[in-house]
């Protein structure tokens, strides 16, 4: 299991070429894990809504790795490199083989979200450096949103 307090110290001492190069590499990896969870989510006939929720956050999360590719290449002049985990990726697509599980992996990948939001925002309050405050800051709001939209699945089902 990922430890969160050893990922929140190592991403506080990073400059802001490489918190810019950590967010890249986590919005990839939350592209990847919401087409997963769209794609078994629709294999499983759940709703269609929350098969278009997992795409919209898969979306979201390559346009985000795009843009700011685009804008680490423009500044560095070379590709985005990072060796530290991403928060917000678990591993619960193999917990997600039925559709009676959907309540426990919408927990699980809020749950995600809620912890990666927390510690962006306390990196933010830790850090000195302003440009890497707001990288923070950013990353949080992020999070939250998708945070909110996954909590909007998740009480859907209850109706």
């Amino acid at each position: 299991m990922l430890d969160v307090d050893e990922v929140i110290e190592g991403l506080s001492k990073l400059s802001y070429e490489e918190g810019l190069a950590y967010w890249i590499k986590s919005e990839r990896g939350e592209a990847e894990f919401y087409r997963q969870l769209a794609e078994r989510a629709r294999n499983l006939g759940l709703s269609k809504s929350l098969v278009e929720a997992f795409e919209k956050l898969s979306r979201d999360s390559e346009r985000h790795a795009k843009e700011l590719t685009r804008l680490f290449r423009e500044s560095y002049s070379k590709e985005p490199e990072s060796d530290l985990p991403p928060i917000e990726v678990l591993p619960v697509i193999e917990k997600f083989e039925r559709a009676d599980q959907v309540g426990e992996v919408l927990k699980t990948a809020m749950e995600s979200e809620l912890i990666a939001m927390n510690a962006y925002k306390t990196l933010a309050e830790k850090v000195e450096d302003p440009k890497l405050k707001e990288l923070y800051f950013r990353l949080a709001t992020v999070e939250k949103t998708h945070y909110e939209a996954l909590k909007r699945e998740y009480e859907r089902l209850g109706d």
